[in-house]
């Protein structure tokens, strides 16, 4: 079946889709353990695999360091799915060129196996001219989007904190996340993150429930031709 790449907006209801399609599909995700993988076939050791993606990327500090001298080594930023939890900067002595060649060749070659999702790292870009592969962006309103993160602000810290000071906190940490994915696919790829034509679906979680967003992915899924015999 297609291998499918899922771009999402911070809060947006994505990840949870991400997952429901995994368990339905019984596909892998690519991660971490991949890349690892990959790394096993170049000079670079597993310590030093790092997983760039949207979620590990911060907007100044990191492309401050990482542009600023080309032959000055990576300080990654470790963001967590859980956004009550800080960030922790992480030290790797790999260059930005090696790491993003390291992380296409390990998502190229978990492609070729097929039964995989791929969630943020560029695999919209990097897989665009690949067969088999579907391209999904999920969406929703900030509105929603603000709610779902104060929710589990809230949930996380138990806190008494006043309901004006949970919705600013939810505003900002969305839009330092939508700010960093764009900038990741923008300053590595040289695309619009939100542009259409990266994209097979783009759907709309503040029209669509997650059920709805599963079955027409699904149904593309099943429609897609699929790629190269393997």
């Amino acid at each position: 079946m297609a291998v499918i790449t899922l771009s999402r907006e911070y809060g947006s209801g994505g990840d949870e889709v991400a997952g429901r399609l995994c368990e339905a599909l019984n596909y892998r995700a690519f991660g971490k353990l991949q890349i690892v993988e990959a790394a096993k076939e170049t000079t670079l050791s597993k310590n030093n695999a790092v997983d760039y993606t949207e979620d590990n990327h911060e907007v100044q500090t990191f492309l401050d360091r990482l542009f600023g001298r080309s032959a000055s080594p990576v300080q990654k930023i470790a963001w967590s799915e859980n956004p009550a939890i800080a960030s922790r900067p992480e030290q790797a002595d790999v260059h930005d060129s090696a790491v993003l060649s390291l992380v296409k060749r390990a998502m190229q070659a978990a492609v070729s196996r097929g039964d995989l999702l791929i969630l943020g790292r560029g695999g919209q870009v990097l897989l665009r001219d690949t067969p088999g592969v579907l391209h999904v962006r999920i969406e929703a309103p900030v509105e929603q989007r603000i709610a779902w993160v104060k929710a589990q602000l809230k949930k996380a810290h138990d806190t008494t904190q006043p309901e004006a000071a949970l919705l600013r906190d939810a505003a900002e940490i969305i839009a330092n996340r939508d700010a960093a994915s764009a900038d990741y696919i923008k300053r590595y790829f040289g695309e619009d993150w939100r542009s259409p034509r990266l994209y097979h679906l783009v759907l709309n979680l503040g029209k669509l429930t997650g059920d709805q967003a599963v079955q027409i992915i699904l149904t593309a899924v099943h429609s897609l031709e699929p790629g190269p015999a393997r």
